[in-house]
């Protein structure tokens, strides 16, 4: 009966990491309200596998949206064989995201993390970019990009690295040759953007990616400093900017995604 005991806490201690979106068939949460920076109302945060959602075309889903341009979003069986994952198409430079809006991250700070394989990568033009999450919100029209890469003919091949858009420092992606992208393979990815030092911290499978972190003065842009916008919007999916790439169509899969206060974890199971 204590074992019985100890796992029922464990169990609501985990819980209580994550603040829920409101409750759907299709996502995991803690319907425990809790409230932001001067007392106001936030919203939750998710946990979401797809195992609930129906197979097929989505567009929309309880607590999340869709934003698509020559793009689809589809609920399609795991292809390890257990439960649902979604499946993420486009053509050329088309774009595909699940989309949560409505985010009040309380200190403007969160975690996120997700299961992801992204089919192929491009291979030309160079210096081709994509992007897999991107946060934004107000204050600022800077946008965040914790997980994208590029392109680069020299070495040779796709790299990781945190980027940003319409803000003060510009459009830059900070790849790094020491983080390849690897295709037709599942990772398990991490990031957390921190206010404190507007500091974007990325971790695969469990390990930190030191060398992808950027913060207020350290990033790719300019020589302004790097600030996060008040945060209200976070898309995770595919986006690639240049026309006519190679190959012309992209996929990738994500599941086990959770958006959390605190670090969920998982990644090293």
């Amino acid at each position: 009966m204590a074992l019985k005991r100890k796992a029922a806490v464990a169990l609501s201690a985990a819980a209580a990491l994550l603040l829920a979106i409101p409750p759907t068939a299709s996502a995991t949460t803690a319907p425990q309200p809790t409230t932001g920076e001067g007392g106001s109302p936030h919203g939750a945060f998710v946990r979401e596998n797809f195992d609930r959602l129906p197979l097929g075309p989505v567009t929309a889903g309880h607590g999340w949206t869709t934003d698509t341009s020559n793009g689809s979003l589809t609920v399609a069986p795991s292809t390890t064989g257990h439960g649902r994952e979604l499946r993420v198409r486009t053509e050329g430079n088309g774009r595909a995201f699940l989309v949560l809006s409505d985010l009040a991250p309380p200190g403007n700070s969160f975690w996120t993390r997700l299961r992801l394989r992204v089919d192929a990568f491009p291979t030309a033009p160079d210096w081709a970019h994509w992007t897999i999450a991107e946060a934004s919100g107000s204050g600022t029209p800077t946008l965040v990009r914790p997980l994208g890469g590029q392109y680069a003919p020299s070495p040779g091949g796709n790299f990781w690295g945190v980027g940003s858009d319409l803000g003060p420092t510009g459009d830059w992606t900070a790849w790094k040759t020491s983080a390849p992208a690897t295709a037709d393979a599942f990772s398990c990815v991490e990031f957390h953007l921190d206010a404190t030092d507007n500091r974007v911290t990325v971790y695969q499978d469990g390990v930190e990616k030191t060398e992808l972190t950027v913060s207020t003065k350290q990033h790719g842009g300019t020589g302004d400093d790097f600030v996060f916008p008040r945060f209200d919007r976070l898309k995770l999916g595919w986006q690639l900017y240049q026309a006519d790439p190679t190959p012309s169509s992209y996929e990738m899969r994500m599941d086990d995604i959770a958006v959390s206060t605190r670090r969920v974890g998982g990644c090293d199971a």
